[in-house]
């Protein structure tokens, strides 16, 4: 197959297709907090039903997701080629969410709360002790801390969207915030996420492929749960010819050798 040839397009066309692009502007990020993740910010003083809407407004910038192939490198077939075969996807190991700060300072409370929470954080003895004050660490389960992370991309129109869903995801680090006597600023606070995996949901299934088919030997009869055609070998290269013996739990293979069956399972899978 050639390459293509240039294609003569009209305005229209063009502007049907390039003059429509994406803004950054319009997204919306949501947290599925657990009640138990919740219960750990409501310590704090923070409302357990304020907190899912202050996450989705308070939003100003998140990252959509990328990922990467690995791949297995091949020196030696072609000479001064180098090929490369992919073997599996790698996702980004982080993403970060910056989120505005209101003057209760309830975003950085809450995940300080999640942090604490996810570690198991204890404090004994009161604050106003100072340095005797003792902290204690007691890391809790990752399905106690961990939850899903909905970044939901559209345009103004709202005709269009695209959803990514991170799997897993919890806080790893809170980025410092530095304010200083300079002209005043919003106060942003950034939050790193690690993740397992993501998804997008306006993305076809890719249909899965068949595994390879179990052949019968040429000759024998398909056993239960065995289908296709095709031949068995031995180590030699030679076929081997299994049939039944009439009466008996034994299969002759090749010339005179036998595989002795304790049990026939009709359902070999």
């Amino acid at each position: 197959m050639g390459a293509p040839s240039p294609t003569k397009r009209s305005i229209d066309n063009i502007k049907s297709k390039i003059l429509q692009p994406a803004l950054t502007s319009h997204f919306e990020c949501s947290f599925a907090l657990k009640d138990t993740i919740k219960d750990q910010m409501g310590y704090n003083g923070i409302s357990k039903t304020l907190i899912d809407e202050l996450l989705i407004l308070s939003c100003s910038e998140a990252n959509l997701p990328g990922s990467s192939i690995a791949t297995h490198e091949l020196n030696n077939d072609f000479t001064g080629v180098t090929q490369r075969h992919a073997y599996r996807r790698l996702y980004d190991d982080r993403a970060d969410f910056t989120f505005y700060v209101d003057s209760n300072y309830t975003i950085i409370r809450a995940f300080e709360a999640w942090i604490r929470y996810a570690v198991g954080e204890q404090i004994s003895g009161e604050l106003s002790s100072g340095p005797k004050t003792n902290n204690n660490y007691r890391v809790r389960y990752p399905k106690d801390y961990k939850t899903t992370i909905y970044i939901t991309k559209f345009e103004r129109d709202m005709k269009g969207k695209m959803t990514y869903t991170f799997v897993n995801a919890f806080p790893i680090s809170i980025n410092s915030m530095p304010v200083s006597y300079d002209s005043s600023q919003l106060l942003k606070c950034t939050v790193a996420f690690t993740y397992d995996r993501y998804f997008s949901d306006n993305l076809t299934e890719i249909s899965k492929p068949a595994e390879p088919s179990q052949f019968s030997a040429v000759g024998a009869p398909d056993l239960p749960g065995l289908s296709g055609t095709g031949a068995l070998s031995t180590g030699n290269g030679l076929p081997l010819n299994i049939a039944p013996n009439q009466g008996n739990s034994q299969f002759n293979i090749g010339a005179g050798t036998q595989l002795e069956l304790n049990q026939i399972n009709s359902n070999i899978a």
